[in-house]
């Protein structure tokens, strides 16, 4: 039961503290959509996305107007497409991006992900046409979200797909140069992708996932940075305790919020992913938690050892609070979409080698880093296969969402507005890596894959 204090409690979250819900995300199969004829399975996937989703958005602003809690987005991820589509008979993967856009529009979503491949030990022929048709696709869509995994920790690094994956994002920037690149924005690269994500753009509906299922992705920075300042001290035992107690309570909001669509569109709940996921609004941000236990700026040495204190007290307090923890489930640090980050960044305290080193202790990876748009694409591979080689060696998630801005260099800054944000364009390494890039093959698999 809940208390009067409790309740309270909430309300001033949410009042004061930027706590919501980021995102109710759908999961659906398209395996049953499946067919020869390129043009019937587009209409399967309108149908069944429009048919499944149809009550999505509605049942969210009903959640939020009956228990007060903000839903920011309402999302559907499906199976990836390179699955679905390689039977058909056509070579333009677009059409599909198309047939998911639609289907988004007319159900009234922010976002669908699923234009995805999963590449990490080779391709075949669906993986390889709906790689070079990302570019066109994320390029013609609003909603569609491309996301591509080239490594995992069983099977080492498919640098032939990482190579590949720089020269798509470079496609992908010039493609919407007239749009600062945002079609970059919709594209992931993945190692150790997870198939129960809700978070955009790398979320998709895995093999192994239900018929269709809902997702939930907290969030909470503001929450967890107003409980650090109200501590008036303490030591990083004291402030590990306030994180794991705040998160706890940010969690089973979540919980409630996913039984509760789960329930009213009767699909079977699957998880709540964990992640503090930062805005660009003032006190919504990952970055000042990480200054509140005492460093200057975001970057200063010692950001990485408290992004550390922080991603394992949120795991320790959200695991408590519900029996479904999935997805990435941590602390995010897109640089783009946190004000703080963003600050960092432009004051120059904070870099893509610190964000990197923060990436081995974090949910995600490098997330929404604008760099100047002459970067080579063997420079942005390169930069994929470093993020890539932590996530395997230390058998967790990582992934990169880079954009090479076209025209911009060092020390602009480009905005994209809304949960986007506005992204300063950062320093890149002048030193190249052509060479080693184009080496291609398959970095092998790391020992502690070893594990059966």
């Amino acid at each position: 039961m809940f208390n009067i204090n409790d309740i309270l409690e909430t309300i001033n979250m949410i009042s004061q503290d930027n706590l919501d819900i980021r995102t109710i995300t759908m999961g659906i199969s398209l395996r049953d959509c499946a067919s020869e004829d390129y043009k019937v399975t587009c209409r399967k996937i309108y149908d069944k996305i429009s048919k499944l989703a149809q009550n999505l958005v509605k049942t969210g602003e009903d959640i939020e107007r009956d228990f007060g809690i903000p839903i920011i987005n309402k999302r559907i991820s499906v199976t990836p497409i390179a699955i679905i589509a390689e039977g058909c008979n056509t070579d333009d993967y677009a059409v599909f991006a198309h047939a998911m856009e639609k289907a988004a529009e007319n159900v009234g979503v922010n976002f669908i992900g699923g234009f995805s491949a999963l590449v990490h030990k080779g391709y075949t022929r669906g993986d390889k046409l709906l790689i070079k048709a990302i570019p066109e696709a994320l390029s013609t869509t609003n909603r569609v979200c491309s996301s591509v995994n080239v490594a995992t920790t069983k099977s080492g690094i498919n640098m032939d797909a990482v190579k590949e994956m720089g020269e798509i994002i470079k496609e992908c920037a010039e493609r919407t140069r007239d749009r600062d690149a945002v079609a970059c924005s919709k594209l992931v690269v993945f190692a150790n992708v997870p198939e129960d994500n809700p978070f955009m753009a790398g979320a998709f509906h895995g093999v192994g996932e239900p018929e269709c299922v809902i997702n939930v992705g907290v969030s909470g920075p503001g929450v967890v940075a107003a409980a650090l300042k109200n501590l008036n001290g303490g030591d990083f035992g004291t402030i590990a305790e306030t994180i794991k107690k705040t998160a706890f309570k940010i969690t089973r909001m979540g919980q409630l919020v996913a039984q509760e669509a789960s329930s009213r569109l009767n699909v079977p709940f699957g998880i709540v992913d964990l992640s503090l996921a930062p805005t660009p609004a003032v006190g919504d941000s990952v970055a000042r938690i990480l200054e509140l236990m005492g460093l200057e700026r975001c970057g200063a040495h010692g950001t990485t050892a408290a992004l550390a204190l922080l991603n394992d007290a949120v795991k320790k307090g959200g695991v408590m609070a519900s029996s479904y923890v999935g997805g990435l489930s941590g602390a995010f640090i897109p640089v783009s979409e946190d004000a703080g980050m963003i600050e960092a960044a432009m004051s120059g305290a904070l870099t893509i080698e610190k964000l990197e080193a923060m990436t081995c202790v974090c949910s995600v990876g490098l997330d929404m880093i604008a760099i100047p748009g002459d970067t080579p694409a063997s420079t942005i591979s390169a930069i994929i296969a470093d993020e890539a080689a932590i996530g395997v060696i230390n058998s967790k998630t990582t992934a990169v969402r880079i954009i090479p801005v076209p025209g911009k260099k060092e020390g602009d800054v480009v905005e994209y507005g809304g949960l986007f944000g506005k992204a300063p364009i950062m320093r890149v390494n002048p030193f190249g890596s052509e060479e080693f890039i184009a080496r291609g093959g398959r970095i092998p698999a790391p020992l502690q894959s070893l594990k059966n």
